[in-house]
């Protein structure tokens, strides 16, 4: 979490269980520490520090390359989703309390539906997906997926609520029937998304538009989306290759009727349409285009196309950074990315936040 996160509710039962260590996570300003026999007193700022690096930076403990598809690799991208796990409670968020002009800002947002709706989804789809697999490590990852996606609804959920945000009336979330498919197009939908919500985050930071405090709030939701792209890419390369031969056709040809399905939906002709493919009615049509044209909603109307990409690309590279470099990285985006800024002019002196 966020060395500056805000401060939470105490909850009894707090607890973080890590090996020799146990801590407490939040509370008094100090807590006491087991280590190896020995104790010692901690603050609430070197406990956060920790857990926030914790949650950052990963390296496997395998040593030499890491082939895609070998059990190395399997073992390595399921290890860095479980080992960087974050473990905040949305119950005991302490939302600040916002300026009048503040929290307009933050109603005004035309994203909160969609937002909630997406997670509860991505939520329902990785879980499903889970349940097929037999591998126990792959599975536990898996499941972490699932948990975290369902918690970024609940910080939304309970967001919404302290702010007093309507929403339209949420679907019914049903169990997709090709629980694979769902799983991808959730997968790589993040992948889309993330590298402009990255973007958009930051210059929410900068200009402003989020206050601190709420900024502090979101961010090991950012960083968990970054962990599960990573995560995703190196699973489908992983799955790819481990794969009958025949079968191998077949899934590149899954993968891209997902891209497909994905380009579809972005440019508004499925606008309102179920994101897993499996017939769920009911939604409310939302703008899929948020993360193009969200840099005006967050204080940057005078951002150019070209600063934003730059903004999102840094980003997104900061965000993984800190993983194993060995691991796969997301390319698909961020390439298109890269030949689109080419073709487009630098932006102006002070485009990109500090």
């Amino acid at each position: 979490m966020a060395k500056s996160t805000p401060t939470r509710k105490r909850a009894a039962g707090d607890s973080v269980l890590d090996g020799s260590a146990r801590t407490m996570v939040r509370g008094a300003p100090c807590r006491w520490q087991w280590e190896r026999g020995e104790h010692r007193l901690v603050s609430d700022d070197v406990i956060v520090t920790a857990v926030d690096r914790a949650a950052r930076i990963w390296t496997a403990s395998a040593p030499g390359p890491i082939v895609p598809g070998s059990k190395a690799h399997k073992a390595a991208f399921c290890r860095m989703l479980l080992d960087t796990h974050n473990p905040y409670k949305p119950a005991i968020i302490d939302w600040p309390e916002l300026e009048p002009e503040a929290r307009c800002r933050l109603v005004s947002l035309s994203i909160w539906d969609i937002a909630v709706q997406t997670e509860g989804k991505a939520r329902l789809r990785v879980l499903s997906y889970g349940e097929e697999i037999s591998d126990p490590l792959l599975r536990r990852a898996i499941e972490l997926d699932g948990f975290e996606e369902g918690r970024h609804k609940e910080v939304l959920s309970n967001l919404v609520q302290a702010y007093g945000i309507r929403l339209a009336p949420e679907p019914e979330y049903r169990r997709p029937r090709d629980p694979e498919w769902a799983f991808m197009v959730t997968g790589f939908s993040e992948c889309i998304d993330s590298v402009f919500a990255f973007g958009l985050f930051a210059l929410a930071k900068s200009s402003g538009f989020f206050p601190p405090a709420l900024v502090d709030t979101f961010e090991p939701v950012m960083q968990e989306e970054g962990r599960h792209i990573l995560f995703f890419v190196n699973w489908v390369a992983w799955h790819r290759r481990n794969l009958p031969l025949w079968r191998r056709p077949i899934f590149w040809a899954k993968i891209l009727a997902v891209w497909a399905f994905l380009v579809w939906e972005r440019i508004g002709i499925a606008r309102g349409f179920d994101g897993a493919g499996n017939g769920e009615g009911g939604m409310v049509p939302q703008d899929n285009n948020f993360t193009l044209t969200g840099s005006k909603s967050v204080g940057a109307a005078d951002l150019s196309i070209a600063a934003l990409i730059d903004i999102s690309l840094a980003e997104n590279d900061r965000r993984l950074s800190g993983y194993d470099p060995r691991l796969l990285r997301p390319m698909v985006v961020p390439c298109l990315l890269r030949i689109i800024r080419r073709l487009l002019p630098r932006p102006g002196s002070g485009a990109a936040p500090p």
